[in-house]
């Protein structure tokens, strides 16, 4: 009996040791990937980590309510608390996060002076807050002192069905001034207003897509009849942001799920000032998100990208909603990595909605755990970093040598062989690029480097070429030329 007692006592003893390191070894390192050539979902080290999670209450504020929208300006951080109708300021002081105010209302010459369901907010390098100020149907613009600069309502425009209501939901401004505004359910594009606060038309709309059947079908029904059929109109932007040089990228998950691949649902674009897309697509797959998905935990369908930040280096990241993942991507379109996921761990995400930059450091709103992730960029997200940053500056050499340490992380990670190929291929070094380009299936680069390999070959041989080009064309003659010869002497 003693001795039952002792074994029972030791794997209890067992249990405890064992069930901790269970524990951590789960909650150690998020589930981070890339995509080969093939399509095939390849495991990679966490080039992020999770550092931060802030919320009302641990800010001391109370509970955020349904957050929609969030900014980030140097080391201070601006949240659109929809449900509670107000913004609040926080401010990072070293690894402190401090509120430094929060306001739903402010001071101007206007009929309503408070906040109605903000869902989104700007803010201009003088510290001028441009706001969705949604229930209240209009964008607003304050000063840093909280003062009414100017509101912008409803245009009147012959466009604009003065029916509809005009719920703004996203808004960016760009260095000239110009107020770009997402409004919820307007599909013509991004509303665009000039630094007086006039509107001046739509920017980037998304391409009409129809049904042939359906076409055909309105063309010989009467005029009722069409008035009941579903209109074709263009689908709208769900989020818009802006980059360092001015180009404005909005996303939308409105598309057919066959028509990813193939590039035409295109839910990532960057927009110039004609409304054009001019989005770099080099990678292996177009920016999409998941190239293949499943139906794992009961979630299905592709990828819905519901914003996007680009950070100063070109690097830019997208935020699925249907998974909870990030996905980021270089400036020519490839894969950097993909991280995240659903659930309710620290690192994990439930209802994304917004997602902004401070530094390299990636922060996201969710609006169901009501609060903010702040993402870190680890060792091997670092090395990356550099090598891209140092192919930028031209010092193709050592953004080799990053390339080769990023391998001593991950040897299955095809954009470190293809950046080194691209630094041979900087460097005049076709024929070791060649093979590079050739290792990882990159058809575009190798096709690049192949003829500038030949071109410089026929360069490097090209007298002996020459050579053999003359003494073929003359070869024929003088050969001629001999046997006249012969015969002549031959009959005399």
């Amino acid at each position: 009996m003693r001795e039952k007692s002792i074994k029972t006592a030791l794997f209890c003893i067992l249990i405890l040791l064992i069930s901790p390191s269970m524990n951590v070894k789960a909650m150690d390192s998020m589930y981070t990937y890339t995509y080969d050539y093939f399509g095939e979902a390849m495991k990679s080290p966490d080039a992020y980590t999770p550092s931060y999670f802030i919320t009302g209450n641990t800010l001391g504020i109370g509970n955020f309510k349904d957050p929609q929208g969030v900014f980030v300006k140097d080391n201070t951080i601006y949240v659109c608390d929809t449900g509670n109708n107000r913004i609040v300021i926080i401010e990072k002081n070293a690894d402190q996060f401090v509120v430094i105010n929060e306001f739903s209302e402010f001071d101007g010459d206007t009929a309503v002076n408070s906040l109605a369901a903000p869902h989104d907010i700007f803010v201009s390098g003088n510290g001028d807050m441009y706001i969705c100020d949604t229930n209240n149907q209009r964008i607003v613009q304050i000063d840093s002192q909280y003062r009414l600069v100017k509101e912008m309502h409803q245009p009147q425009d012959e466009t604009i069905d003065p029916s509809l209501d005009f719920f703004p939901q996203k808004v960016v401004v760009d260095r000239l001034g110009r107020i770009f505004v997402l409004v919820k359910n307007y599909n013509k594009g991004v509303l665009v207003f000039d630094n007086k606060g006039e509107f001046t038309g739509y920017m980037g709309a998304n391409t009409v897509k129809f049904n042939m059947i359906d076409y055909l079908w309105k063309q010989i029904s009467t005029e009722i009849q069409r008035s009941q059929m579903v209109q074709f109109v263009p689908t709208e932007y769900n989020n818009i942001a802006i980059d360092k040089d001015g180009f404005v990228y909005a996303t939308t998950s409105v598309f057919e799920e066959y028509d990813l691949i193939s590039d035409q649902a295109k839910p990532i674009r960057k927009l110039n000032t004609m409304g054009k897309d001019i989005l770099i697509k080099n990678g292996y797959f177009p920016p999409i998100g998941d190239v293949e998905w499943g139906d794992a935990g009961g979630v299905t369908g592709s990828s819905k990208l519901v914003d996007v930040t680009a950070l100063d280096n070109d690097t830019y990241y997208a935020l699925d909603r249907t998974r909870g993942r990030i996905f980021g991507y270089d400036n020519q379109g490839n894969l950097l990595y993909a991280f995240g996921g659903l659930g309710n761990k620290i690192g994990y995400l439930q209802y994304p909605v917004a997602i902004d930059h401070m530094g390299t450091d990636l922060l996201v709103l969710d609006t169901k755990n009501l609060g903010i992730t702040i993402f870190t960029l680890t060792s091997y997200g670092e090395l990356i970093n550099d090598a891209l940053e140092e192919y930028k500056k031209g010092n193709y050499d050592l953004s080799a040598e990053y390339w080769e340490r990023v391998l001593m992380f991950n040897g299955n990670y095809d954009l470190a062989y293809i950046g080194i190929g691209r630094s041979l291929l900087r460097q005049k070094r076709y024929e070791e690029a060649m093979k590079y380009f050739k290792y990882k299936w990159d058809d575009n680069n190798y096709s690049k480097a192949y003829q500038l390999y030949r071109k410089e070959w026929i360069e490097r041989n090209i007298s002996w070429i020459f050579t053999i080009v003359v003494i073929a064309i003359a070869a024929p003659t003088i050969s001629a030329r001999v046997k006249k010869i012969k015969r002549e002497v031959s009959e005399a």
